[in-house]
């Protein structure tokens, strides 16, 4: 059973028709309400933390990923994954890579093909992990950028995808923030959750809209031909 099978008896009892746009506008996702996620944030820290967290996470048959990682700002240097978030429909776990490492249990959660995890830019994701432990075989993966496009949908970011299908948006402004830090902070906390929750809402109602057929696209605005300024017909040609 793949990831849109196991999701799509729960994605039909919901019939709601919707708009999206072809390619999601900045201008319109600037006027949303914010959105965040209002569940439990379990920070995992220990080898035991992280054991009980999978055998709770191996119960589930879809989950949310994502990753986070310090930025550089040096030319060249790219810095290994800190954080790996992996989220249940109420309660997500923040897994500190950086202080615990890439355990073996987590890459038996991640390799499982038999847990949907779906995510967005994943093969990122995958190679960053890889970095930690190249003997990492990821498994059970779905990229929403993937799912999103057999719909007609071009949007490549998580932020205007949630936009486009959700009318909230996510805020962005934790991204660069120290992600190797002692201690996170709750705005880093609810950020990271954030962006593995919604992958989970977005997938659901994806798989809803492919399923159904509920959805109309926008078509993107037709970019109209500059008019050449007043000038000579050899002048006009040479600018053809």
């Amino acid at each position: 059973m793949n990831c849109e099978q196991q999701n799509s008896s729960e994605s039909l009892l919901k019939q709601e028709s919707r708009t999206l746009f072809t390619a999601t506008p900045k201008d319109f996702v600037a006027t949303l309400p914010l959105h965040h996620f209002e569940g439990r944030i379990v920070v995992v820290q220990s080898k035991v933390e992280a054991e009980k967290a999978v055998k709770a996470l191996k119960t589930q048959r879809i989950l949310g990923i994502d990753t986070e990682t310090k930025p550089s700002f040096r030319k060249g240097h790219t810095n290994q994954v800190a954080l790996l978030q992996v989220c249940m429909r109420d309660v997500c776990f923040l897994f500190r890579l950086n202080e615990i490492g890439f355990l073996p249990c987590l890459q038996s959660l991640l390799g499982d093909k038999k847990i949907c995890k779906v995510g967005l830019s994943l093969k990122d994701d995958a190679l960053m992990l890889q970095r930690k432990d190249p003997s990492f075989k990821p498994a059970g993966f779905l990229d929403l950028q993937n799912f999103a496009a057999e719909l007609g949908v071009k949007d490549k970011s998580l932020l205007k995808l949630y936009a486009n299908v959700f009318h909230k948006r996510i805020s962005k402004k934790m991204r660069l923030s120290n992600w190797e830090a002692d201690v996170l902070s709750e705005p880093q906390k609810v950020y990271a959750a954030t962006d593995a929750s919604v992958c989970l809402d977005l997938f659901a109602e994806l798989t809803r809209l492919k399923a159904s057929g509920q959805y109309a696209l926008i078509p993107e605005p037709v970019k109209e031909d500059v008019p050449l300024p007043d000038c000579d017909a050899n002048e006009k040609e040479a600018m053809a």
